[in-house]
């Protein structure tokens, strides 16, 4: 096809244009509606089209090239090129690309959240989202705009607990199907480990460890199990219907201390000192949360069920 040369394209206007960097995701939303028009654009059309919307110096042929064929073999875009018309067109009339494949904010976003799932990378849960977000930021690479993310943009390591591919499958079908599990567990005081019957209500994430938040038919009462410490979970063919009220937030009296809850919700205020009182006041610790100065010490007053852990 004689209009895929590879060149660069400038623009020559009246006036200087606004640089900004190249936005991959941005491109393919222009291209997308460039070829959703009916109106069989070809590369060299398309890099126009692209340079007058990001006013943009210059974009080469190539970079649309490689556009389009992630749009073909990462996103499914039904292109195909006329001979006739001699530009592209969508097979599938109906196709259209996420309305969140447009914005460089969207972009850095999609970026930045690859590096905050190291958290979970002792789940099943990690590979399978990296993967994800990998295939949709796959454009930036050839680019060369988001190199610097990995480098400066870093989530430090924290201790956390593994959790074995069986459990988590298990677990989350359960989840999705509303049937109840079975496991053996041992909990923080067991001595050995017990078995367990219990109707999945929802996953937790905490510090590094994830938690089943569901009612145990032996205690006959809710509790949290960590998955590290489950093991030999079955799921049953015995459903349930889920609770109105099966949240595991609506227990912990709108406050934020991570996972764990009590019955009785009380008000607490505590005061803070010195050094103290920078890491009290600059987090938010509950949902009804007030704050009061008193001869330079800071009062924290809130509510909350989260309390008496251990």
């Amino acid at each position: 096809m004689t209009d895929q040369l590879c060149y660069t394209v400038n623009m020559k206007t009246g006036k200087k244009p606004v640089n900004r960097p190249k936005r991959a995701l941005e491109r393919l939303y222009i291209i997308d509606q460039q070829i959703r028009s009916g109106k069989y654009p070809n590369t060299n059309e398309l890099v126009k089209t692209v340079i007058e919307h990001l006013r943009l110096d210059e974009i080469s042929i190539s970079t649309i090239i490689r556009d389009l064929d992630y749009m073909r073999d990462m996103l499914h875009a039904p292109i195909e090129y006329d001979a006739y018309n001699r530009g592209y067109y969508y097979s599938q009339k109906t196709f259209r690309l996420p309305a969140g494949f447009a914005g460089e904010e969207n972009m850095l976003a999609l970026g930045m959240a690859k590096n905050i799932l190291s958290l979970y990378r002792e789940t099943p849960l990690y590979e399978a989202s990296v993967k994800l977000l990998e295939s949709i930021v796959a454009p930036l690479a050839a680019d060369g705009n988001r190199d610097w993310l990995d480098n400066r943009i870093v989530v430090p390591k924290i201790a956390s607990a593994k959790v074995q591919p069986d459990t988590w499958n298990t677990v989350v079908a359960g989840l999705k199907e509303n049937r109840i599990i079975t496991f053996e567990y041992m909990g923080v005081r067991d001595e050995d480990y017990q078995s367990r019957r219990v109707r999945p209500y929802q996953l937790l994430f905490d510090s590094g460890v994830w938690y089943l938040y569901g009612f145990s038919e032996e205690r006959k009462a809710i509790r949290v199990f960590s998955l590290s410490r489950i093991k030999n979970a079955v799921l049953t063919k015995d459903s349930f219907n889920l609770p109105q009220n099966y949240s595991y937030t609506e227990t912990t009296g709108d406050s934020y201390f991570g996972v764990f809850a009590g019955q009785e919700k009380k008000r607490f205020a505590i005061n803070c000192y010195e050094d103290a009182v920078i890491f009290a006041t600059e987090r938010q610790w509950a949902a009804d949360q007030k704050l009061t100065n008193h001869n330079k010490v800071i009062i924290i007053d809130f509510p909350t069920t989260q309390y008496n852990k251990w």
